[in-house]
């Protein structure tokens, strides 16, 4: 909720005009950004589906045509469509004229009639949605407009403005995804065969590019308006696009721009982890020339996608380009088999100007039934069994995990992308039976992972066993035998609250295995931090920050991905590291906390929902088909790890493209 002095959003008019306490204020259902940081309240808010005033001592003309003017900016860079871009130009033009006191009446009806042209013609959302609020002010503040008309006089800060004005132009799906990549720009360059600018584009917020265009869950497709007219645009496999045409093609790495030589300041920063977000970070301070070294305790980089994520979902050679395009950078340092003791981290906090923490969440945590003990002969972790795994197949360290659970009976207790490589991976080293148990539905088990890798794995032979927990394991002579499994009903609260698991009374079962392997959830390994630090943790016993510049209660020590939040996805530990690494690159030689405009702006946009699911989108053309790439075959791929996605081919990716609406918005405020 907002309190404001007007407003006009979604179709919600909030009217204060007339109260002159502001106690008295009635106030807007939408979370618009009334402070703008620490130091600044918003004056207004001027966005794609109408405008708001904090503040009674507004311009509204003023704020129109600086509206206005940054749109105008925009199109000028764009020029895809006329409507867009001329449109832009006569709106700033008669704006600008009505405000410096040369305006006529015949201007306004000017306005409507280009603003209705740009509405209906324009080739992208943002040429569509800019003249809305800026006819929501003529509409709501006329006589502003028309005295300036009648008597000929400028807009009273025409000349003399103190008013700051902010823009960010993001989309649905830009703002749903944690890195904030600007999505349609590289669905644009797929669509025209431009790799070296889909790639850019990607890179510029996404250095991960072979990873998340294969292992991403994807979020940006559950906020992409393609849905509300048909199907959601393939947004992940079209980000591997760019990245696979580099590698195949064997080019020089595209960067989003020219990595910086190696500063001689003598300024340095310390990464803990080699992970998704430990190489995001050095990526992007190694992209400044910011001396940055990563001190990993494996023998091999990339945390748990190396180690982790199996082969079949995220091949290791692919993965790896993405770890070399951080390491080849002149200003990065790595480290392996080197654990940080909490004594090594006192050291490296001494020796460095800054320290992100960002190892990640590789303890196994208990399914907390009767009579479980971890020392059974048959109980074995996720990230264990997945380590021996990933360790065999990609590094031929170890032993083969075939070798444990050859015609073996699995049951796995979980629900998320863990235990779904727990079972799959368990398929291929020649378990006779595999069983995921999880204490929810089909649905929620495909929301926490994706349609994609539930149905695969039903498709290699895993039965999933819903509504199901254990309440005891049976062992004999600490030998894993049975496991007694209750079964449970969805009832639904009759007052209308949260519907409740109840346990189905008679309904408990039996089942016979050789392993259990626990996928619930993983946890810190904490003995990294010194006691006498007292980091503030938070209720999960991951670091705590405030989630926007990742600093932790001890100066000069950041934190990001599993260890700021618990288990995350890699998507969501890279936009907190991408934020981080920022942070630290302004932090290191002023002393100072800071956020830059743009992700201030992120921010706000992000708790303003851009997405609006109800919406009902017309001047498209509907049922164009969502492309499917080609998958192998589940007779093919069950026994081995070969790559099951074998991505689009240029045509595919192509239609695939052009079905992208280009769905910027303009977001703009007046401080």
């Amino acid at each position: 909720m907002s309190k404001v002095y007007f407003s006009s959003w979604f179709d919600e008019v909030v009217d204060n005009r007339s109260i002159e306490n502001i106690e008295n204020w009635a106030e807007a259902s939408s979370k618009f950004p009334v402070q703008y940081d620490s130091a600044n309240q918003t004056k207004a808010f001027v966005g794609w589906d109408g405008f708001a005033l904090f503040t009674q001592d507004v311009d509204v003309v003023k704020l129109a045509l600086n509206y206005a003017k940054q749109y105008q900016e925009y199109s000028e860079m764009c020029g895809r469509c006329t409507p867009g871009r001329w449109g832009g130009r006569i709106l700033y033009d008669m704006l600008d004229k009505i405000a410096r006191g040369e305006g006529e009446q015949c201007d306004i009806d000017h306005l409507k009639e280009i603003s209705s042209t740009m509405t209906s013609t324009s080739k992208c959302e943002i040429g569509k949605t800019v003249p809305v609020p800026i006819l929501a002010m003529i509409k709501y503040f006329e006589d502003d407009f028309i005295t300036l008309i009648k008597e000929k006089k400028k807009s009273p800060w025409y000349d003399q403005d103190d008013s700051k004005y902010i823009t960010n132009i993001t989309a649905p799906c830009t703002d749903m995804c944690p890195t904030h990549i600007d999505i349609p720009a590289y669905i644009e360059g797929v669509r025209d065969l431009d790799f070296s600018a889909t790639l850019s584009s990607t890179r510029e917020n996404m250095p991960l590019a072979h990873t998340c265009g294969r292992v991403c869950p994807h979020p940006c497709e559950d906020a992409c308006r393609r849905t509300n007219l048909d199907e959601p645009i393939s947004i992940m496999e079209l980000k591997r696009i760019g990245a696979d045409y580099e590698t195949d093609h064997k080019l020089d790495w595209i960067h989003p721009r020219k990595p910086k030589k190696l500063r001689n300041d003598g300024k340095k920063v310390a990464i803990i982890g080699a992970g998704p977000a430990g190489l995001t970070a050095a990526y992007y301070l190694g992209l400044e020339g910011i001396a940055v070294t990563i001190f990993e305790e494996l023998p091999v980089l990339g945390g748990e996608v190396t180690v982790g994520v199996p082969e079949y979902r995220m091949p290791f050679g692919k993965y790896n380009e993405d770890i070399k395009l951080v390491t080849d950078l002149e200003a990065v340092t790595v480290i392996t088999n080197h654990r940080v003791t909490a004594d090594r981290l006192k050291e490296i906090e001494e020796e460095f100007d800054a320290t992100l923490l960002g190892f990640g969440a590789r303890l196994s945590k208990a399914v907390r039934c009767d009579n479980e003990n971890p020392d059974f002969e048959g109980y074995w972790g996720a990230i264990s069994m997945l380590d021996k795994v990933n360790l065999w197949h990609k590094f031929k360290i170890g032993s083969p995990a075939a070798n444990e659970l050859k015609d073996k009976t699995v049951v796995c207790v979980g629900g998320g992308f863990t235990s779904m490589d727990v079972v799959r991976c368990s398929i291929r080293e020649g378990a006779k039976k595999v069983i995921m148990l999880y204490r929810r539905d089909e649905k929620t088990i495909i929301r926490n992972t994706t349609l994609e890798e539930y149905t695969e794995a039903v498709e290699e032979g895993v039965e999933f066993i819903f509504y199901s927990s254990i309440q005891e394991i049976r062992d004999d002579n600490g030998k894993i035998t049975s496991l007694l499994v209750n079964k449970f009903e969805l009832v639904p609260d009759p007052n209308g609250g949260r519907a409740q698991l109840v346990k189905i009374e008679g309904a408990d079962m039996e089942i016979e295995c050789d392993y259990l392997i626990p996928a619930v959830s993983q946890a810190l390994d904490t003995q990294i931090l010194p006691e006498d630090w007292n980091l503030e943790m938070t209720s999960w016993n991951s670091i705590q920050t405030n989630g926007k510049d990742y600093m932790t209660s001890r100066e000069g020590i950041f934190a990001a991905g599993d260890c700021e939040y618990g288990p995350m996805t890699i998507v969501n530990a890279v936009g907190q590291a991408r934020r981080a690494a920022s942070v630290i690159s302004r932090y290191i030689y002023d002393g100072k906390i800071s956020l830059t405009d743009e992700e201030i702006m992120e921010d706000h946009m992000n708790r303003m929902k851009v997405y609006n699911k109800k919406e009902k989108i017309s001047g498209w053309m509907p049922g164009l088909p969502r492309e499917i790439s080609e998958k192998l075959g589940t007779d093919e791929r069950k026994d081995n790890n070969k790559e099951v996605n074998f991505g689009f081919t240029a045509d595919e990716a192509q239609a695939e493209a052009e079905r992208c609406m280009r769905c910027y918005y303009l977001g703009m405020v007046a401080v």
